[in-house]
């Protein structure tokens, strides 16, 4: 942007020659899917920025990532302005060429949008063994001393901690809690995690989880608070917990709107420098911290020559959560001192699929850890997008500055929203909730659905036509719409016994039979899906006397047994059940049985006797199906 775009002499020749286009991919997935599939095809390697060379009818032609604005920059032998100029000039000279060109990699991109599988509706359904296939994979690439798959950068979401739970839960292997455990407790200690502030930058640079790319990006932020959030339910380790309060503080802190949504993300640079805001040098934590400053240098590995370009990123060499503790208020001065230094811009888009991530995150974590400050807070958000995000019945993709841009939601934003309300509606109880997650479940059905193959495209059949349209067919950084809308429809059927969500879900589950068979791991998320369908899913109802609260006793043991394959429903009898059993008939015929709480813990509508006591509940949720 700065290099090229800024310079006059690369915008006068992009002026004469072309109609410059400048896409936000988070707000048009759609489009950067589409023409980073052409830059993978012609490049073997994708990334941003990039840039792509499209004809009169949209078809890329040339793509590239990173282009210096001249000859010999940063060591590239060909610049953005000659490359621009070279084929401004074999267009003139020879557009048939250009069109041959275009043409064959319109088909490619739509060949490999269109995932079409060769085992189709007809594939066997996939299983356990899918899971296994990927956790063997894994185990393999696992990096012993810092956890996530050897070699770097390192991103989060290269070794799925969420699947590696649930196989230690149904097999018992210490290898997959080994696997997760070792991996979190890494990135908490090392300065991907923001030490002073909370929650993750981005991704690592090295193989350590030191050195981090320093930008912060919502998504991210929510999908790591669930995950630690199950790994305190798996270990009860009180770092765990902790990372998950001090990452949901910082959304709270940092990223929410007056409104009620919260924001996309923060950059990395500021200053005009990476990372400026987060780095410190030994002197100047002495300065701020005087006699404190020993023991806090020491916890948080700070030197005299740094590890960052001469300053430090704080991480935490031998973590102790005594050690932490006692560092708090010196933390609190340093946070307070970061915060006068020149922060990094926002990006203040709000996003829909991003805000059902942090729904979840917030109601997850609310539910689990007993904090009704983030159950509050993913009410409002969720309260936000479904009034602020949403027309004619329709969801749209993005807010900013008091208004929702014209762009419609795609199946992410679908997705992601519908099981945010799922987890709200399970951390609060409040009908509405389920309701509208219903409801989101049936447009998703409506607009995105491959009715021929099973499974779901990006873009809704109205959508803006571009030269292909996408069916999500792995999960990145973020899942994909596909991999959480499969277990959406799981989920939804435990709560409403409708026969039609479980053929959704195994239609997409064929649909994707192929990719799950042969690389398990591209759609990991999906794998929560699988997991979910071959277990014997709990359907645990709470029901307690009219005009009293929710039955604390029974929660705190629903809050700390990981149950990942559920649903939860409660209410107190009367009107608020009637109206619940309307929606979740899961609930029907269900009462407090003796004017006492009770627990009714159910199997595909077959229930064990009711649970009038807490440890009869544990008793009844505990027992786990195995996973051979």
């Amino acid at each position: 942007e700065e290099e090229s775009f800024e310079d006059l002499e690369v915008a006068r020749m992009l002026n004469q020659g072309y109609v410059a286009i400048k896409v936000d991919r988070e707000e048009r997935p759609d489009v950067d899917a589409v023409y980073m599939t052409a830059t993978q095809a012609l490049t073997g390697g994708g990334g941003w920025p990039m840039s792509v060379w499209l004809d009169h009818q949209r078809r890329p032609f040339y793509a590239g990532t990173y282009f210096p604005a001249r000859d010999g920059d940063r060591g590239a032998s060909r610049g953005f302005l000659s490359i621009a100029g070279e084929i401004a000039e074999v267009w003139s000279r020879d557009p048939a060429r250009v069109g041959v060109a275009a043409e064959s990699l319109a088909g490619a991109v739509q060949a490999a949008l269109s995932a079409a599988e060769p085992a189709g509706t007809g594939a066997p359904l996939p299983g356990p063994e899918a899971i296994e296939r990927a956790v063997a994979g894994w185990s393999r690439a696992f990096d012993e001393r810092h956890g996530g798959l050897r070699g770097a950068p390192k991103f989060p979401s290269s070794l799925p901690v969420r699947v590696l739970l649930r196989h230690h839960r149904r097999t018992r292997d210490p290898r997959s809690l080994e696997m997760a455990v070792r991996s979190l407790e890494r990135m908490a200690a090392g300065g991907m995690h923001d030490q002073l502030g909370g929650g993750f930058h981005r991704y690592s640079t090295d193989s350590a989880w030191l050195v981090p790319h320093f930008e912060k990006m919502l998504y991210d932020n929510a999908l790591l608070a669930v995950a630690y959030a199950e790994a305190w339910q798996v270990t009860g380790r009180a770092d765990f917990a902790r990372v998950v309060r001090t990452t949901l503080d910082y959304l709270l802190r940092e990223m929410a709107a007056p409104e009620g949504g919260f924001y996309s993300a923060t950059d990395a640079d500021s200053e005009g420098v990476e990372g400026r805001y987060f780095v410190w040098s030994e002197r100047e934590i002495r300065e701020r911290l005087g006699p404190e400053a020993g023991p806090f240098l020491a916890f948080y590995g700070v030197t005299p020559g740094g590890n960052f370009e001469g300053e430090n990123v704080l991480h935490v060499p031998r973590p102790d959560e005594a050690g932490w503790e006692a560092l708090a208020g010196a933390r609190a001065r340093l946070l307070e001192a970061r915060a006068r230094r020149p922060a990094p811009l926002r990006d203040e888009k709000v996003l829909a699929a991003w805000n059902g991530l942090a729904i979840s995150a917030l109601a997850f974590g609310g539910r689990v850890l007993g904090e009704p400050r983030w159950v509050e807070a993913a009410r409002r958000a969720a309260g936000f997008v479904l009034s602020e995000m949403r027309r004619d019945g329709r969801l749209l993709r993005s807010w900013k500055g008091g208004r929702a841009a014209p762009v419609p939601g795609f199946l992410e934003d679908h997705a992601f929203l519908c099981q945010g309300l799922i987890d709200l509606y399970e951390a609060t109880f409040e009908v509405r909730w389920l309701r509208e997650a219903l409801a989101l479940a049936d447009a998703t059905e409506r607009l995105f659905a491959d009715r021929e193959r099973g499974g779901w495209f990006a873009t809704a059949e109205d959508h803006e036509r571009l030269i292909a349209r996408e069916k999500p067919s792995h999960d990145g950084a973020e899942p994909s719409g596909a991999s959480v809308a499969v277990l959406n429809a799981l989920r939804l059927g435990a709560f409403t016994a409708d026969d039609r969500w479980r053929q959704v879900a195994e239609r997409a589950l064929r649909a994707h039979a192929d990719t799950l068979a042969r690389s398990p791991h591209a759609l990991h998320d999906m794998l929560l899906a699988v997991d979910f369908r071959s277990d014997d899913a709990r359907e645990v109802v709470l029901v307690w006397p009219a005009g009293q609260p929710a039955p604390e006793p029974f929660l705190e043991v629903l809050r700390r047994t990981f149950l990942p394959n559920r649903a939860l429903a409660g209410a107190p009898e009367g009107p608020e059940l009637q109206a619940l059993s309307q929606v979740a008939p899961v609930t029907r015929e269900k009462r407090a049985a003796g004017g006492r709480t009770t627990a009714y813990v159910c199997e595909r509508g077959f229930c064990r006797l009711p649970a009038i006591e807490p440890e009869k509940l544990r008793a009844q949720v505990e027992p786990v199906k195995p996973l051979r």
